[in-house]
């Protein structure tokens, strides 16, 4: 890789920790006394767009380890924000599903997130094109083998 490659990359990567930090903020007014970890915030993002997933598929979509995952599913749990049911194929297994406050903090987020961007990020084919980069960044550094224009879940 050559310099002007590497300096293209790493100031992607600083913008996109950057945006993630004031998107992450941006949050705060609207859920003053509710506070989540990454390592949960992660967790839930799995949860919300897998509902039905297990405890070990949430583990290796985050990436964490399966006490770390145990943890923040407890923490999520008692917060009032994930549901265990019993898979009815087999009893043993644990199905995650968000509760109706999690699908309500969702919709506030989305809410909250899109007026955040709607003033900064307007032209939808741009808009397009972003999120289709993005999606191959996550995808790749998750190792998921699905393509850039397929949506992870």
């Amino acid at each position: 890789m050559d310099d002007d490659q590497e300096t293209r990359l790493f100031e992607l990567a600083d913008r996109i920790l950057a945006v993630g930090r004031l998107i992450h903020a941006s949050k705060e007014p609207a859920f003053a006394g509710q506070s989540w970890t990454p390592l949960e915030s992660a967790v839930m993002r799995v949860v919300d767009r897998e509902p039905g997933i297990t405890a070990g598929a949430v583990a290796r979509a985050t990436r964490l380890i399966s006490s770390n995952t145990s943890r923040a599913l407890r923490n999520l749990e008692a917060k009032g924000l994930v549901r265990r049911v019993s898979d009815p194929d087999d009893a043993r297994r644990v199905r995650l599903y968000p509760t109706d406050r999690a699908e309500q903090n969702l919709r506030e987020l989305r809410r909250i997130w899109s007026e955040l961007l709607a003033g900064v990020a307007d032209d939808p084919a741009g808009i397009d094109t972003a999120v289709v980069l993005l999606r191959r960044i996550e995808n790749g550094l998750a190792g998921d083998p699905r393509t850039d224009t397929q949506e992870q879940t």
